[in-house]
């Protein structure tokens, strides 16, 4: 909004009113403008003055708190606006003759049909494995993925570069084309508050993190040879009898892929009523696939630990050897199955690592 005349003047024409103030009052939004984004910048710009005062106000009367030039020539919010809000400005420019000039006008925030929360993870101060991916989860489909996707930042100590593969409309991962790097630092920011994700719906609130890459394990389980191998920086310390699941049955099969630690638990009960059991309480309980797959204790077992591959599809450990992994390993940490008459599909969580370098960067909606 232009809040004093600009004037010209013609060869031979009047010379200009001499009553008008010299400075030239420019804000932004504009007095009476609609649907301002949230995340736009409200600026008050003088030319041939100075800002003597600017005060933006919400509906309830709270100031919105801003910023002004050294020059005292601009002046812009220190914070975000609201939703469906009428922000009401005032305030005083004065110009270089002396002249002031009274800033007055309105603008409304756009009103979104729905505000969609997001929640990030690893969460800030965690120390995770070396395949631990970065996940954004949304409590509602999005719709114009490439905006969102481009409000996502990660960056880290390592210099590693990474891409984000959309996983379904509620759902977006980012890793590396490798596994991160030990001991590597990160930092996300999903800068999502007043986002447009399409369909009326906009971004709640920005999620941030700040998470550590902790040493590399990765734990090597191959069927035939009934142990679970844990290397650390690529040198084994630790071989561990195993039984792993049926060799012969492709649903009870330890099946090969790359997964990734999901949780930890000292106790985890059991239960698969198709094949007559529940409530089988088991010990020192690592859960690396949502298809059902653990490691863990199985001491009832222990004829088979190291021999034969009976299991219904986890690591069966003895006692004391499912405490010290269980004592060793990070949510993150890879876990790498081969030797299986079965390959589980990439589609149960977190099955990041199942998927090719390529295909995974074709999942990212910003090409």
């Amino acid at each position: 909004m232009l809040l004093s005349a600009c004037s010209s003047v013609e060869p031979g024409s009047a010379k200009p009113d001499s009553s008008l103030p010299s400075v030239k009052v420019t804000v932004s939004p504009a007095d009476g403008t609609k649907d301002v984004q949230v995340t736009s910048p409200v600026q008050v710009t003088v030319v041939d003055g100075k800002i003597e005062s600017v005060a933006l106000k919400a509906p309830e009367g709270k100031e919105v708190k801003g910023t002004l030039t050294e020059d005292k020539t601009g002046w812009t919010n220190a914070e975000p606006l609201g939703y469906g809000k009428t922000y009401s400005y005032s305030g005083k420019a004065v110009g270089t003759d002396g002249k002031p000039v009274d800033l007055k006008g309105s603008f409304t925030t756009v009103a979104p049909g729905s505000q969609t929360r997001a929640t990030l993870w690893p969460g800030d101060n965690m120390t995770v494995g070396v395949a631990a991916p970065i996940m954004v989860k949304f409590e509602a489909p999005v719709q114009d993925k490439a905006t969102v996707e481009k409000a996502l930042k990660v960056t880290n100590s390592a210099g590693v570069q990474g891409s984000w593969a959309w996983l379904s409309a509620q759902e977006v991962h980012y890793r590396p084309e490798k596994y991160w790097p030990a001991n590597t630092t990160i930092k996300v920011e999903a800068k999502l508050y007043g986002v447009n994700y399409g369909g009326g719906a906009f971004g709640r609130a920005d999620v941030t993190s700040d998470f550590k890459i902790g040493r590399n394990q990765v734990v090597k389980i191959d069927n035939p040879t009934h142990q679970l191998v844990v290397l650390r920086d690529g040198a084994q310390v630790a071989s561990y009898a195993a039984s792993f699941g049926k060799d012969a049955d492709p649903e009870l099969t330890t099946p090969n892929g790359t997964f990734v630690v999901m949780s930890k638990h000292e106790t985890w009960s059991f239960d698969n009523p198709r094949y007559g059991y529940t409530n089988v309480v088991k010990k020192w309980a690592v859960r690396f696939s949502n298809h059902g797959e653990f490691i863990h204790e199985n001491n009832d077992n222990a004829a088979n630990i190291g021999k034969n591959n009976t299991s219904h599809g986890c690591a069966n450990l003895l006692e004391a050897d499912a405490k010290a992994y269980f004592d060793s390993a990070l949510v993150g940490d890879p876990v790498e199955v081969t030797g299986s008459i079965t390959t589980l599909p990439a589609q149960f969580d977190w099955y990041d690592w199942q998927i090719p370098w390529a295909q995974w960067k074709e999942k990212s909606a910003v090409k």
